[in-house]
């Protein structure tokens, strides 16, 4: 990240989400291919990393239980997304720490996501662990389900 940059991660809309899930996510396909059900849960929030106003990054954290891990409070992760030109430079690190932060604010205890084989090597660094087999998406690829505990506070 250059130095000179003001950045900052704050809540956004799902539909504001579009503008970085639509080009990096699904690109070539109609803007409601980027509507994710339980975008409009009011347990789901979506955060946005903006470089002075432009929005750069995305990500999406849904209040969901995985089907086959026991959790109290869990939350999927889904839909993140760097514009191309700004990927490389700590953002995605940013918006899943943050997320972490704000998933504890609000007694979660577990956080998972369906990440895309190039993705694995970036979780594992931010202490995620694969559960299960990979599994593949169609016209998208293998996916491994990556998973994170957290403490619980007292």
């Amino acid at each position: 990240m250059k130095t000179n940059e003001s950045f900052t991660i704050r809540e956004i809309t799902a539909k504001k989400a579009y503008d970085v899930r639509h080009p990096v996510l699904r690109e070539g396909k109609p803007i409601d291919a980027c509507h994710f059900e339980g975008d409009d849960l009011p347990t789901t929030f979506h955060l946005g990393y903006f470089i002075d106003t432009q929005l750069v990054g995305v990500v999406t954290l849904l209040e969901n239980n995985h089907a086959t891990l026991e959790s109290e409070k869990a939350f999927q992760l889904r839909g993140m997304a760097v514009l191309t030109s700004f990927q490389k430079r700590g953002i995605g690190d940013a918006l899943v720490k943050k997320s972490e932060t704000m998933i504890q604010k609000r007694d979660g205890t577990f956080m998972w996501m369906n990440a895309r084989e190039i993705a694995v090597r970036f979780y594992e660094k931010l202490g995620y662990q694969k559960h299960g087999t990979p599994f593949s998406i169609p016209k998208i690829g293998l996916h491994y389900v990556m998973i994170k505990k957290f403490n619980k506070k007292d």
